[in-house]
């Protein structure tokens, strides 16, 4: 197995070039989304993920189950990119490829991720408020990338680059507790 470095450049390579399919097919946008969507299904679900990266499952058997999953959720080209990468045995580096593909995108117009985990999914006048909170709050543009977690009960959790922004219900808990603590 290669360094960390190597790996890296590999991560990297592979996200370049579903960038720039994505970008000469003139549907970066939707693609990209996509597919950082579906990075995220795969971070959430080991078995899923080590289907994937299981060298005795045959890559048409892993092909099918992400069109399979893919189904009425993403777009051709998207399940056909996913299965490129599987097709060069890289079905472990999804999730990784995937984000990186979505900062080269993020990196390109000149604003950052923010990866947001709420309970529901936003509507548009929530996803732009939500966005313009979270520039305000790290100082950069950013881009909204909206992951529907049930584990988050209620409000939301936002990471933009290093910083994670806390909004749930349970940290405001934890936070009375510890104020409440500190008063007695």
């Amino acid at each position: 197995m290669g360094s960390v470095a190597e790996r890296d450049r590999l991560i990297s390579g592979y996200a370049q070039a579903l960038f720039a399919v994505a970008e000469a097919e003139g549907n970066l946008e939707d693609v990209e989304d996509e597919l950082f969507r579906f990075g995220k299904l795969i971070e959430g679900k080991s078995k899923l993920r080590e289907s994937l990266a299981d060298p005795a499952l045959p890559t048409d058997r892993k092909k099918a189950l992400v069109a399979d999953l893919l189904r009425d959720k993403a777009s051709p080209q998207t399940v056909s990119l996913l299965g490129f990468v599987i097709e060069q045995g890289r079905g472990k580096d999804l999730a990784k490829i995937t984000e990186a593909l979505s900062e080269l995108a993020a990196a390109r117009r000149r604003r950052a991720v923010a990866e947001v985990r709420t309970a529901v999914p936003l509507d548009d006048e929530r996803r732009e408020r939500l966005s313009d909170a979270l520039s305000k709050a790290s100082g950069m543009d950013v881009e909204l990338k909206a992951v529907v977690d049930p584990s988050v009960i209620g409000g939301v959790v936002a990471r933009v680059g290093d910083s994670v922004f806390d909004g749930t219900i349970r940290r405001k808990l934890q936070m009375a507790r510890e104020q409440l603590a500190g008063t007695s």
